[in-house]
């Protein structure tokens, strides 16, 4: 019966099991410590970004529905800090927030608990770079390091210790299809 119940059930069970791990890494790892140093005085100002399905045809439209992500655009400039030092990234910029899998998009909303790494991570693998705020001087990154920094700040954002370093591994094995995109573009 237990088995007919985890078969039926089991993505209520992975994510169980996935969060009794996190926990007991958790407890025995110490949460909070200051990995990179990321501090930000408000929230990012977002605005979303239309979908544009209309006049794409049913399968299209269906296709981008199944598919697509939402994508954001800042409003505002948002100013963070790394290692006390000021960063900032432009007014304007779009990302779409922490880059989740569709299938795990109902337990973890690219902009839930992810948001604040997705988005120094997206800036940064957009550009290879990051943007000193005072003076704008860019200081190059390279893929390795934006990853490591998308999951410090995430560790020291949520404390989810399991699912940042999944996300972090995850990362490391295809970013750099999206990497690659970018530097092709710059």
């Amino acid at each position: 019966m237990i088995t007919d119940l985890m078969v039926t059930f089991w993505q209520p069970v992975v994510v169980g099991v996935l969060i009794i791990i996190g926990f007991l890494i958790s407890k025995f790892d110490g949460q909070g410590e200051n990995r990179v140093g990321f501090e930000y005085m408000e929230m990012p100002v977002m605005k979303p970004i239309k979908i544009c399905t209309a006049d794409k045809g049913f399968w299209k439209a269906i296709w981008m529905w199944l598919t697509g992500v939402r994508r954001w655009q800042l409003a505002e400039d948002f100013y963070y800090f790394l290692d006390g030092e000021e960063y900032i990234i432009e007014k304007g910029f779009e990302f779409d927030g922490a880059s989740v899998p569709k299938f795990l998009a109902m337990w973890l909303s690219p902009t839930g608990v992810l948001l604040m790494g997705g988005l120094v991570h997206d800036y940064g693998y957009k550009y290879g770079e990051l943007t000193i705020a005072d003076n704008g001087e860019a200081v190059k990154r390279n893929q390795k390091e934006m990853d490591s920094i998308f999951r410090d700040i995430c560790i020291e954002q949520n404390g989810f210790k399991l699912l940042n370093y999944l996300a972090y591994w995850s990362l490391r094995l295809f970013g750099f299809v999206a990497w690659n995109r970018h530097r092709k573009n710059d």
